[in-house]
């Protein structure tokens, strides 16, 4: 077998091991969260479980029109998500800068992390590498993957959605790779809803 082929074929198996992409299932425990927010603030996962479920989202970026819509949509709901205690949190492998940007454009007031080495995409199982033909594709469109992110390595998140309960383990959730779809926050609030009714108990 030719050499350049036996090479490029070890290089996609490791990057199936790196960044293979895998919902996480309920009932499983949240993987630790330790990182400043764009404010400067240190979050602790752990910490807000104190207070209450957390509402986990990833989003790809500023420049991407679902991710913005989404965002607008938690923060246009958070009144109700904070009636059961809630907050939300937010990753994304966008700088702070750009993190501005994704403020200015949807209004969120939440919490949000620059997730600069995707460790927690990474912990999170929703991290994959931006094709070098979509990069071209994204570049030309006017969008800069690396700019935003900082860093080369084109990674972004699939755009899932998990509720954590404040026993630290996944209550609810949403993973699809098509970035068009999202957890409607309809479906957040039911399973927010239920884990009020089992901790009134």
């Amino acid at each position: 077998m030719n050499r350049s082929i036996i090479i490029l074929f070890i290089t996609l198996i490791f990057s199936v091991f790196l960044y293979g992409q895998e919902e996480l299932p309920i009932g499983t425990p949240a993987p630790g969260i330790i990182a400043a927010d764009h404010n400067g603030n240190i979050i602790e996962l752990d910490n807000l479980l104190q207070e209450g479920p957390v509402v986990l989202t990833f989003y790809r970026g500023e420049w991407c029109p679902h991710c913005n819509n989404y965002m607008m949509n938690l923060q246009d709901s958070m009144s109700m998500i904070q009636s059961y205690d809630a907050t939300v949190l937010a990753i994304t492998p966008e700088s702070d800068m750009y993190i501005d940007e994704s403020i200015n454009k949807t209004g969120a007031e939440f919490s949000i992390i620059w997730d600069e080495n995707h460790r927690i995409m990474d912990d999170y199982k929703v991290t994959f590498r931006l094709g070098g033909t979509k990069n071209t594709m994204y570049k030309i469109a006017g969008i800069n993957v690396k700019e935003a992110s900082g860093s080369d390595h084109r990674m972004l998140p699939v755009p899932a959605t998990y509720i954590i309960g404040t026993d630290g383990k996944i209550k609810g959730g949403f993973f699809n790779e098509d970035y068009t779809l999202r957890m409607p926050v309809r479906d957040i609030l039911h399973v927010l809803e239920g884990l009020s009714t089992t901790s009134a108990r």
